[in-house]
């Protein structure tokens, strides 16, 4: 289920389009017209821009005659593929459905683009396109996790936009982070914790502690609460509303929860299934795993966010279905109705100024001797 953002809609009459590169993803542009449909279906002030084959395109629309005006299809011979580096595809990317997907968001055509193709590629050719936000150092992806309490989520970045991070880059994500919590999941003053080892302050690198002292100096800046290091275990918990971490560790902990959610939905199907008490047993409880299922489904919270660039682009997983897809493209139409990025881009600003003030008042206590995580 998509988060409800609820803060700064859209007029009620204003239409609200979203970019989607079709040819992206590992199951083909098939899943990703059936996801993009559904979600046309649950949003009726959304249109789409459908990039990709024409040829291959058009038949999957017209399949959908009650929605198919909603959709402009756009023609783009070649492909980003996933094997495909960066670095070649900046260069040479120019004629591909991912190009054309982030092209009609800078040129103001669309709100939001929508892709689920190659992340690094994705990234690059954002970057380029898009450009960075004034005062801005590293971009990030932001990711939604469950908790023990329904409905709620916690943001977690970056998830893999750029595998190293300093301290000013994590106070930077702490902030974008804040913004997402409270503009996109309705968190007034959302609650930061910095992702370590332990919660122990004498644990981690040294640029952990720097961050964690620049984070404690800078909450009342960025309007959060700072809880200072959490683990592992805090991802899912109830105790933290954003957990701030380099792309490395944050996209290993994506992949390891995604993982262990699939496990423990397959040892859960076999085990209902494996007697035939068992099998009358999960009878009796089909609404209450059904409850379950949904509630730990990743697909139902698919997409990752590009902070900190001039549009929003929203990452699917490559493997996403047409429940995934549709996730992913509910998630950028709901930012881009709630006007986030302009709220960003705000927030952005008052993190550049409050690290300057941050790394001042630090090197005045360095000066005088004093402790400044006191």
């Amino acid at each position: 289920m998509a988060p409800d953002l609820r803060s700064a809609s859209a007029p009620a009459t204003e239409r609200v389009v979203i970019s989607v590169d079709a040819m992206g993803g590992d199951r083909g542009p098939a899943a990703v017209v059936a996801g993009l449909f559904d979600s046309l279906a649950q949003h009726p002030r959304m249109d789409a821009i459908l990039h990709g084959d024409e040829a291959i395109l058009r038949p999957l629309v017209t399949r959908h005659p009650d929605l198919s005006s909603r959709v402009t299809v756009r023609h783009a011979e070649r492909v980003v593929k996933m094997e495909d580096k960066p670095a070649q595809v900046m260069r040479h990317g120019q004629g591909t459905s991912m190009f054309s997907a982030i092209d009609a968001v800078r040129d103001g055509e669309a709100a939001a683009a929508v892709s689920c193709g190659n992340t690094g590629a994705l990234m690059a050719v954002s970057m380029l396109r898009l450009r960075k936000l004034p005062g801005l150092n590293r971009p990030a992806i932001a990711s939604l996790f469950p908790t023990p309490t329904p409905g709620k989520m916690n943001v977690m970045l970056d998830m893999g936009a750029d595998v190293k991070a300093d301290p000013a880059d994590l106070l930077q994500y702490a902030f974008m982070g804040a913004s997402y919590a409270r503009n996109g999941l309705s968190i007034p003053r959302p609650r930061v914790g910095l992702l370590n080892v332990g919660t122990e302050e004498h644990k981690g690198r040294p640029e952990l502690h720097d961050a964690h002292a620049l984070l404690a100096r800078s909450a009342e800046a960025g309007s959060f609460d700072y809880v200072g290091f959490v683990e592992g275990t805090d991802i899912l918990s109830d105790r933290v509303d954003v957990i701030v971490t380099d792309g490395f560790t944050g996209n290993v902990a994506l992949k390891a929860i995604e993982g262990t959610a699939r496990l423990v939905g397959d040892l859960l199907k076999q085990t209902l299934t494996s007697t035939l008490l068992a099998k009358l047993g999960a009878l009796l409880a089909r609404g209450a795993l059904k409850r379950l299922q949904t509630r730990i489904d990743p697909r139902r919270v698919n997409g990752g966010v590009f902070l900190g660039l001039n549009g929003t682009v929203v990452k699917s997983h490559g493997s996403a279905d047409a429940t995934g897809v549709a996730a992913a493209i509910g998630l950028a139409y709901q930012l881009a109705q709630a006007g986030f990025l302009e709220r960003l881009a705000a927030r952005v600003a008052s993190a550049e100024a409050a690290g300057q003030d941050a790394a001042q008042v630090g090197a005045a206590q360095a000066g005088t001797g004093s402790n400044p995580t006191e």
